[in-house]
This record gives C-alpha cells, sequence and structure tokens, in this order.
C-alpha cells in the first residue's frame, strides 16, 4: 500500500486498525514489542472497551474509534463503568484532523432487532450528511477531503453479505465514489476462509475489511 507523510515531520504514518474480536498477539505483554512502531489506532467496532484501553495504555499512542452493533452503552467490570474507551476518541460523526491525517468516521450496523448503535438505511445517510460540511472545510483548506473514513459496517455491495445484519451501507458507497477517500477501513464482516475478498479498490478509495486487525501504512 501507499504511505501518508505527516505534514509536520514527513514521517510515514503507520496505523493499527482492529476490529470484531480480541486478538492475542494484542491483548498480551508483548503488545509494544510488536506494535511499538505504530503511530495510531483506529478501532472499528464490536470491541470491548477493556481491551481498546489495554492498547491505549501499553502503546501510549492515540486511539480513534466507532462502536460496532454489539457494543454496549454501558460496559460494566471491576475496573468501572464505562460507555466509551477512556482515552480514546470517538469518530462518530467527526471529521479530525491528527497532525496532518484527515479522519471521519460513522458507528453501527443496519438495524436488525432491539439494541444500541444500529439504524436504517435513512439514519446513515443522516450520519453520513452530517459530515459534509466539514469535508467540503477539508478540500478548501487541505486540498483534499478526507483521508480516512472509518465505519464498523462495510460499504453496499462491497465485502457485505445479503442478510440484513451484515448488509452494506448505501450512504458509505456514495461517500467514497464522490469524496475519494484513500482508505475506507471497516468491521462487521467476519472472515472465516482464507479466499474471503478483505482489499477492494473503489475509485481511488481502498476499501479495507480490518476484521481481527492489520498494520497500514497510510497513503
Amino acid at each position: 500500500m501507499g504511505c501518508f507523510q505527516d505534514e509536520k515531520d514527513n514521517r510515514i504514518v503507520k496505523a493499527l486498525s482492529l476490529s470484531d474480536i480480541i486478538v492475542q498477539q494484542i491483548y498480551s505483554p508483548s503488545i509494544r514489542e510488536r506494535f511499538g512502531d505504530v503511530d495510531l489506532v483506529i478501532s472499528c467496532g464490536d470491541l470491548p472497551y477493556y481491551y481498546q484501553e489495554y492498547i491505549i495504555s501499553r502503546l501510549d499512542k492515540p486511539l480513534f474509534f466507532v462502536r460496532g452493533n454489539h457494543d454496549k452503552k454501558i460496559e460494566y467490570n471491576r475496573a468501572g463503568n464505562r460507555s466509551a474507551p477512556r482515552g480514546g476518541i470517538d469518530l462518530h460523526r467527526r471529521v479530525i484532523n491528527h497532525q496532518g491525517l484527515l479522519l471521519a468516521g460513522v458507528e453501527g450496523s443496519l438495524r436488525y432487532r432491539q439494541g444500541p448503535f444500529q439504524y436504517s438505511q435513512i439514519e446513515m445517510w443522516m450520519h453520513v450528511i452530517g459530515l459534509l460540511p466539514y469535508l467540503i472545510y477539508n478540500k478548501l483548506r487541505h486540498g483534499r477531503y478526507l483521508d480516512v473514513l472509518a465505519t464498523h459496517a462495510p460499504p453496499r455491495d462491497i465485502h457485505d453479505k445479503p442478510d440484513l445484519t451484515h448488509q452494506g451501507i448505501d450512504a458509505f458507497l456514495w461517500i467514497i465514489r464522490v469524496f475519494q477517500p484513500a482508505y475506507h477501513i471497516h468491521g462487521h464482516i467476519h472472515v472465516y476462509r482464507p479466499d474471503e475478498v478483505t482489499l477492494s479498490k473503489v475509485g481511488r478509495t481502498q476499501v479495507i475489511n480490518t476484521y481481527g486487525y492489520r498494520t497500514i501504512e497510510l497513503g
């Protein structure tokens, strides 16, 4: 993959992306030896908040997150109750400039039962439309709309499945076609076979299913 260079010091930006399952190599005392060279972490949902907090504490790097349809409004455990990973940065309906890297996010999946972080296609459109003023500002200020779109669900017809639970989002396909971020990183679609497609190109956008984890040189 290509690489994004930090506007301040011209370094390549390396990201650790995560979703859906706890990975023992990450939830381990050796995490710093394995992943200490990453510059940031992007979490795409369905991960315990305590797991994300462990990553933040061990790597001491910023963690940007969106919630998935299996995330809890409140997570209860002995370390205290929380509604988000402590120290994490919520990307839902936000556009953030992190040292020159332009990130945005949308949480959740299509609604298929009662529960939090599930939305209709129309509600997903409203989430995406809420990002537009900030994307236009980015284009005027930085010459591009967006570098990384992080979501839990995939775009429609890219890596998704025909059942309602795993159906992709129409608005996500629209935003990557129109605004062409360098990367769209998502979770939600579990990978069980080695021939499962997890990398796709839509125009100039690399769409990545980060089920489990990936390390990515952003560009």
